[in-house]
């Protein structure tokens, strides 16, 4: 799904560059150009950042 459509950015987009290190909207903002025109994405964009970010987090330490 397209998060931002002046940058053509999707949830996918989003989701792989949390892969690669984005921790922040300022990452995103950095490497793919999020809110960078009109900004209207931004909550969605922070929303699936979020989520992606606590899907990347383990809920249980290691050897536990």
């Amino acid at each position: 799904m397209y998060i931002c459509v002046c940058k053509g950015v999707t949830d996918h987009a989003i989701r792989e560059a949390v892969l690669q290190g984005a921790e922040r909207m300022r990452d995103l903002k950095v490497s793919l150009g999020i809110t960078e025109q009109c900004g209207i994405c931004a909550c969605h964009a922070k929303n699936v950042l979020d989520q992606a970010l606590m899907q990347e987090t383990p809920t249980h330490p290691p050897g536990t």
